[in-house]
Order: C-alpha cells, then sequence, then structure tokens
C-alpha cells in the first residue's frame, strides 16, 4: 500500500473512532438548544426554530452504528462497505449543512418573533399566573427588568392595580438583599431590557449550534474525500485484501 492508501485508511479509522465522540457533542448541543428553548417557549410563536435542534439530535441517534460500518469498511477494504460508509457520511453531511443554513436563518428570525410576543407576555403578568411565573423566571435568569427597561412596569396593568409604586422583586439585583422592588431605590434594580438579553442568549446558542455543526461538516467532508481516495487506488492497484469477502 502506498502512502495515499495509508493515509486514506488512517483517516476514515479516526473518522470513525470520531463518530462515537460526535454523538456525544452534538446530544449535548441540540439537548442544550431545546432545552434553552424550551426555558422560553412563551415568547416565541414559531415551533419549527427548534428544527436545527431536532435534526442534530437525529443524527447524533445513528453515529454509534456509523462508526462500526466505518471501522469495518476500513479494514476490509470492500468496495461495498466504503459505498455504503461513503453514502452515509453524505446524508449526514447533507443534513449537517440543512441544520446549518435553518440556524443561520431563524438566528435572524429570532429578533423579530421576541419582539412580537415578549410585550404581551408581560402585559398578562399579575403576580400568580403561569405568565406571571415565567417573566419571573427570565428577570431573574437573564438579569433584567421590563421589556426595555424596568420603566415598562409603570404602565403596565399589574403596577397600576397594586399602587404601591414598585416592580417585581425578580427585577432586584442578586446582590441588593434588602430589595423590595421600590422605584424609589432604582439602583438596586437591574436596568436592562429583557427582550435585547433574550435575543442575545437565544442568537447566542444557535451561533454555538451552528459552529460545532460546520466543524464536524467540515469533517465529514474530509472523510468523503479519503473514500474516494482510497476507492481509486485501490482499483488502479487491483490488490485485494484479505476476508474482504465480508462486504462485497
Amino acid at each position: 500500500m502506498d502512502c495515499g492508501v495509508i493515509t486514506s485508511k488512517t483517516v476514515l479509522l479516526l473518522l470513525s473512532l470520531a463518530f462515537w465522540a460526535a454523538a456525544a457533542g452534538l446530544s449535548y448541543v441540540g439537548a442544550y438548544v431545546i432545552h434553552t428553548y424550551k426555558s422560553y417557549d412563551s415568547f416565541l410563536q414559531d415551533k419549527y426554530a427548534l428544527l436545527p435542534a431536532v435534526i442534530i439530535i437525529c443524527v447524533a441517534a445513528v453515529m454509534f452504528i456509523i462508526g462500526l460500518i466505518g471501522c469495518c469498511a476500513t479494514f476490509r477494504e470492500s468496495r461495498v462497505g466504503l459505498g455504503l460508509f461513503l453514502a452515509i457520511i453524505l446524508v449526514i453531511f447533507i443534513a449537517e449543512v440543512s441544520a446549518f443554513v435553518f440556524g443561520f436563518v431563524y438566528r435572524e428570525k429570532v429578533k423579530t418573533d421576541v419582539q412580537g410576543t415578549i410585550r404581551s407576555v408581560f402585559e398578562k403578568y399579575d403576580g400568580q399566573n403561569p405568565e406571571s411565573r415565567v417573566v419571573d423566571y427570565l428577570q431573574e435568569q437573564l438579569h433584567c427588568c421590563g421589556v426595555k427597561n424596568y420603566s415598562d412596569w409603570t404602565t403596565s396593568q399589574w403596577f397600576n392595580s397594586t399602587g404601591n409604586n414598585s416592580v417585581p422583586q425578580s427585577c432586584c439585583q442578586q446582590e441588593a438583599k434588602n430589595c423590595t422592588g421600590h422605584l424609589d431605590q432604582p439602583q438596586e434594580l437591574n436596568t436592562r431590557g429583557c427582550a435585547q438579553e433574550l435575543e442575545s442568549g437565544l442568537q447566542s446558542v444557535i451561533s454555538y449550534a451552528m459552529l460545532v455543526i460546520l466543524g464536524f461538516a467540515i469533517v465529514k467532508f474530509f472523510g468523503m474525500l479519503s473514500v474516494c481516495v482510497l476507492t481509486c487506488k485501490k482499483e488502479e492497484s487491483g490488490y485485494q485484501p484479505l476476508n474482504s469477502w465480508v462486504f462485497a
């Protein structure tokens, strides 16, 4: 075997072994994106925004089997096995490219989606209903207050009904232990708006997922190239490896 065959087999074996690590990584990314979106699903009307994460998890589900196929096909140097491995890599490559494109599209769509729903959710706040718990959770986790800033609460129905000139205590800064949300002490309140913080957080998650997808897609590209090199070298040399009957 010449250097090209050895190099190609090495790349394919490393790629096969990497499928298990890739499965773990993709599963984590997909689950993290879904968990993040579910935490803020009251602010997102378009449920198709989860499509990139679903695609990632579906791809990860078959990684272990593909790794086995890749190892066997590379060791046996079977044309059928290598062809099957190439076809599988190509399908995954297309899926990852699709997920990357969907991620790019929905990354830009997050802003309009959030802006269109977050204000209506805040307007339903009464301190007890499910929307109130979502708003409080959002303000505590993102360290924000109101849609654009804490003054947005002064025009809410909840603010006018309470009449105590205060915002929800979830607006209080973490270090302000005695904070009651009273507007006479604005230095104890988070001043940043939740709309901008939520948009930035969701876009960061999507960007992280897109970066991971792009990295795996590049690896798949070199894997397909190695399969082609190994197959072409085998046809040119005409040699038959031992035990090739396992796949062919």
